[in-house]
């Protein structure tokens, strides 16, 4: 909903937010980057990455704090979300649900904020879809190395139709 109270269409939220997405990321391995099973699209683990090069690397609490691998998550929400629209044929209208979020912090032993990092993808998901739509279950875990050495990565399964 809007503030006067009518529908947005996620395609119609991204355009009012100034948002544009990345093109779509190259998979690293052999895997796809989504599938679909009926009503659900499971979306592969994405990177902080922006049209190819990686945005923060390195660790939070070495190099990087909170408020940057918050820019991180959001980064590969925006990744996730590109897909997704791939997914969907070039709209992300068709969304009925975001279910679940996983998020993977490379940081410290240390770092007490994993879960705080991963609201980078939340908070852009329930901006875009709606505190409704957007609401998901979600798992954050801290790691040791992520590939290309990023800072996080996100992965979703979201509902459609």
């Amino acid at each position: 909903m809007t503030e006067s109270g009518t529908a947005s269409s996620a395609e119609a939220r991204l355009k009012e937010l100034g948002i544009d997405l990345p093109e779509l990321p190259v998979p690293v391995a052999n895997f796809a980057l989504w599938r679909r099973d009926r009503d659900l699209v499971f979306l592969s683990g994405q990177v902080c990455e922006w049209n190819g090069p990686v945005t923060h690397t390195g660790k939070l609490g070495e190099v990087h704090d909170l408020a940057a691998g918050q820019a991180a998550a959001r980064i590969c929400g925006l990744n996730l979300l590109a897909v997704l629209r791939h997914a969907l044929g070039g709209s992300l209208d068709p969304v009925s649900g975001c279910m679940r979020v996983g998020g993977f912090v490379h940081c410290t032993p240390s770092f007490p904020s994993v879960p705080m990092v991963i609201n980078g993808a939340s908070d852009l998901f329930h901006d875009i879809f709606g505190a409704e739509t957007g609401a998901h279950a979600r798992t954050a875990v801290g790691v040791m190395q992520l590939p290309k050495n990023a800072a996080v990565e996100v992965d979703a399964i979201f509902r459609v139709g």
